[in-house]
């Protein structure tokens, strides 16, 4: 198949190119772009994501070509196979955006939404080979010193904390009063941050990821703060991330710590706060599934890899960018061009899922977590944050059930991700405490002062896609199997 993007530059298509019937601006009658490409922004995308990956599938079968932000051309990976073929060959897909073709020719403008996520950084996720080694084992490396029993209990009480806040109610909304706080209060302990730091930064990462107009000013302050961060703890070292990545043997530059704490705190929490959502929504609304959860006959590591795959939290990734002019999914690719990953879209491809009704207890072959090289460990941290999370939640509240109506649920979606708005739920009250556990003594640190906020914070959105090293058996993966209390 002839690649759609070769004649891009030329101000008359091609005989037959669906550009002819488009009206004034380049739009169809159906919302379509530039050459009848689809956009994957915007209000047609945005509402149904799901049904746009169907129609491009079917237009075009296991890679589609589309419309970024901006009218920008690249390819969507539909097929579980064909991800993961691009996954696993960095010859032919690499990392480093700087090959892309719409870089190179200057058609990015430095205020687009898509430079937050798509700009090349001095990190791993922009590496590939020798490079990527050295930067992905500095982080694994720092992630491992950590305590794991300290850990745990840190998870434990700060899941603890938040249901004790809204426990005496009896009422809460647990996106807003539990998902999208425990992510990120764990992992400003990881990374040696004050914990007041933490809804501010939940609401720019969120931002930033968006494509918003403001995405550029998030990501601003969420630079401005890890900035200050890497200022003091040269200053005052702790036992975190942040200085363990500046002492750590692989000789990190200033920038290049700076930029894997910004990816690490993205993806840990957004994802994760996707992924708790999820499984709670799940939890409350199938029968069949809280019958067997509460039955025993399905753990919660069981019934967090079936929301993994009926719900990744990233719906995709940006991405990859063509070596050489290569085939793929029977497309012609062209050296340049860039490729998403269409998690969300592969985990559903009728090849490997012919029955979506079909349990998936204990299959992790999803792409939820990516594959190959750029594989994300940081997975282990987010299961675990998850699962003991919820744990406590299902636990403490063993009552707990929806205080509305499924069809009310709703969610927002942008390009990366779909976003559950809230879920509001009922139980029974839960006196508070008398006296509160105390947490684990943490180590001293220098509080640097806030940089100021972005204009406008907007409610919503996704996350980076963060890769570190597999290991054989991760500090993280200790954590799921904290034993019930």
């Amino acid at each position: 198949m002839t690649s759609p993007f070769r004649d891009e530059a030329s101000s008359t298509p091609p005989p037959g190119c669906p550009a002819h019937g488009l009206g004034p601006g380049g739009l169809g009658a159906d919302g379509l772009g530039v050459g009848g490409l689809r956009r994957l922004y915007g209000p047609e995308a945005e509402a149904d994501p799901a049904a746009l990956y169907e129609k491009l599938r079917a237009e075009h079968g296991e890679v589609a070509p589309v419309l970024l932000h901006g009218d920008l051309p690249a390819w969507l990976i539909l097929g579980h196979s064909a991800n993961l073929t691009a996954m696993r060959t960095p010859s032919r897909f690499s990392r480093d955006s700087r090959r892309w073709t719409a870089f190179q020719q200057g058609r990015v403008t430095p205020d687009s939404p898509l430079m937050p996520v798509i700009a090349w950084q001095p990190l791993c996720v922009f590496a590939d080979g020798a490079e990527h080694k050295r930067l992905r084992g500095a982080v694994t490396d720092g992630l491992n010193r950590f305590d794991r029993r300290g850990i745990r209990r840190y998870i434990t009480r700060f899941a603890d904390q938040l249901i004790e806040d809204f426990g005496p109610s009896g009422r809460a909304e647990l996106v807003a009063q539990f998902a999208e706080h425990l992510p990120m209060l764990v992992m400003t302990h990881v990374v040696g941050m004050p914990e007041e730091y933490g809804p501010r930064l939940v609401e720019a990462a969120r931002d930033l990821m968006k494509g918003t107009e403001t995405a550029i000013a998030s990501n601003d302050y969420v630079v401005a703060t890890l900035r200050r961060m890497v200022e003091r703890k040269r200053v005052a070292p702790g036992a975190d991330l942040v200085s363990w990545l500046m002492q750590h043997e692989a000789g990190l530059t200033d920038d290049e710590v700076l930029e894997h704490l910004r990816v690490v705190l993205l993806a840990a929490n957004e994802t994760t706060v996707n992924l708790i959502a999820d499984t709670l929504k799940m939890v409350l609304t199938d029968r069949r599934f809280r019958a067997h959860l509460s039955g025993g006959h399905m753990t919660l590591p069981d019934a967090l890899d079936q929301v993994l795959w009926d719900s990744a939290p990233m719906s995709l990734v940006a991405g990859r960018w063509a070596t050489g002019d290569t085939e793929l999914g029977g497309q012609q690719i062209k050296a340049g061009d860039m490729l998403l990953l269409g998690l969300a879209a592969g985990n559903v491809d009728p090849v490997v899922r012919p029955d979506l009704s079909e349990p998936l207890h204990g299959n992790r072959a999803h792409l939820a977590f990516g594959g190959g090289p750029h594989e994300c460990p940081g997975q282990d941290m987010g299961r675990a944050i998850a699962e003991t999370g919820i744990d406590i939640l299902l636990t403490r509240l063993p009552d707990l059930r929806l205080a509305v109506p499924e069809d009310e649920l709703t969610w927002t979606s942008a390009w990366l991700s779909r976003h559950l708005v809230e879920l509001p739920v009922s139980f029974s009250p839960r006196a508070r405490p008398a006296a509160a556990a105390t947490l684990p003594p943490a180590p001293p640190t220098v509080v640097p002062a806030m940089p100021a906020a972005p204009p406008v914070v907007p409610s919503v959105v996704p996350p980076v896609a963060v890769a570190f090293p597999r290991q054989r058996r991760s500090w993280w993966s200790i954590l799921t199997g904290r034993p019930r209390r």
